[in-house]
C-alpha cells in the first residue's frame, strides 16, 4: 500500500504510478483506498489535472519517501561493487527510441568498457534512491531543474504521412492547420503553444486524439492518422526517406533537451565522456 501511495504522490497520476511500479491502474487505486481506510484519513484528491495530496497525504509522503531512500541507499552500500563501470541513462521516450536507440553501438564504442542501460521515461529519477546516473529531459530552458545543463533547443514543426496529405491536402496556412485532425500527447498544450508562436489565435478547441506518449503519436502520424509535432532528432530519418513530410515550415522552438547528472556522480569521468559524445553528435537544428 505504501509503495503504491508513494508512486502516486511522486508521479501525480494513478496511471503513471501504475506504469512506474509495473502493476495495473486498478491495483494502484485499490491500494491507495485501502491505505486511506486503514489510516482513517483522506490522502489524495483527484482533480482534472491529476492527483493532489491532502495535508495528511503530504505528511505521509515525506516520511515514506525518506524511508524508501534510506532503504535504497543501505541496500546499495551492502551490494558488492560492479566489476565494470556502468551508466544508467533515463531519457525522454521520443529521443530514447527514435534517436538514441539506433546509435547504441556508437555510444558503446565511444564509452569503452562501460555497461550502458537506457530507459525511455518522461519523469526525473530519484537520484537519492540511485534510480539512474543521469537524465536527458525536456522542458523550458527558463525552468530547468537545479544543476541541469542545456543540450539543444530543436526546431519543432508539423509532419504528416504522404497518405494523409493525399487524402486531405497540405494546409496552406497555420490557421487552416488548426482545423485539421492533430495528434496530441498527454494534453493539447504543445500544439496550443506552437500555434501561439505562429501567431494564430485559436477560437475553437483543437481536434484529434490524445495518445499520452510521443512514440504513439509518432506512429499514428506514420499510419496516416493526423498531423504530429516533431523535431529532426525524432523524425529526421523518416523525413529523409519520405515516410513523413514536413508541412508549413516553421522556426518555432518550444523548449529543449537538458542533461541532469546524479549529484553523487558529479565529476565522474564516465559521465563526462558521455556528455562529450552528446555534444559531438547532437545535430544543431
Amino acid at each position: 500500500m505504501l509503495r503504491a501511495f508513494e508512486a502516486v504522490a511522486r508521479m501525480g497520476s494513478m496511471r503513471k504510478a501504475a506504469e512506474d511500479i509495473g502493476v495495473s491502474h486498478t491495483v494502484v487505486s485499490r491500494h491507495v483506498r485501502n491505505l486511506e481506510h486503514w489510516l482513517g484519513q483522506k490522502l489524495v484528491t483527484t482533480t482534472p489535472r491529476g492527483v493532489v495530496l491532502t495535508p495528511q497525504g503530504e505528511t505521509l509522503f515525506a516520511a515514506v519517501s525518506r524511508a524508501f531512500r534510506i532503504i535504497a541507499n543501505t541496500t546499495a552500500e551492502l551490494r558488492p561493487g560492479p566489476t565494470r563501470s556502468s551508466l544508467r541513462i533515463w531519457c525522454m521516450p521520443g529521443l530514447a527510441t527514435r534517436w538514441m536507440t539506433p546509435r547504441l553501438s556508437e555510444i558503446e564504442a565511444a564509452m569503452g568498457a562501460v555497461d550502458i542501460s537506457l530507459r525511455a521515461i518522461d519523469r526525473l529519477p530519484d537520484f537519492a534512491a540511485r534510480e539512474a546516473d543521469l537524465m536527458i529531459g525536456f522542458g523550458s530552458f527558463d525552468q530547468l531543474p537545479p544543476g541541469a545543463e542545456r543540450l539543444i533547443m530543436p526546431r519543432m514543426f508539423p509532419v504528416a504521412s504522404p497518405a494523409w496529405i493525399e487524402r486531405h491536402g497540405v494546409p496552406e496556412t497555420p490557421a487552416a492547420l488548426a482545423e485539421a485532425p492533430l495528434i496530441h500527447e498527454e494534453s493539447r498544450q504543445q500544439w496550443t503553444d506552437w500555434f501561439e508562436a505562429m501567431g494564430v489565435k485559436l477560437t475553437t478547441e483543437l481536434r484529434g486524439p490524445r495518445l499520452w506518449d510521443a512514440n504513439l503519436g509518432f506512429d499514428a502520424a506514420l499510419a496516416g492518422q493526423g498531423v504530429a509535432l516533431v523535431t529532426r532528432l525524432t523524425a529526421g530519418a523518416e523525413i529523409d526517406n519520405g515516410r513523413l513530410v514536413e508541412i508549413l515550415t516553421s522556426t518555432v522552438r518550444l523548449g529543449g533537451y537538458y542533461l541532469l547528472a546524479a549529484p553523487q556522480r558529479e565529476g565522474d569521468p564516465v559521465l563526462a565522456r558521455f556528455e562529450r559524445w552528446l555534444e559531438d553528435n547532437l545535430p544543431l537544428d
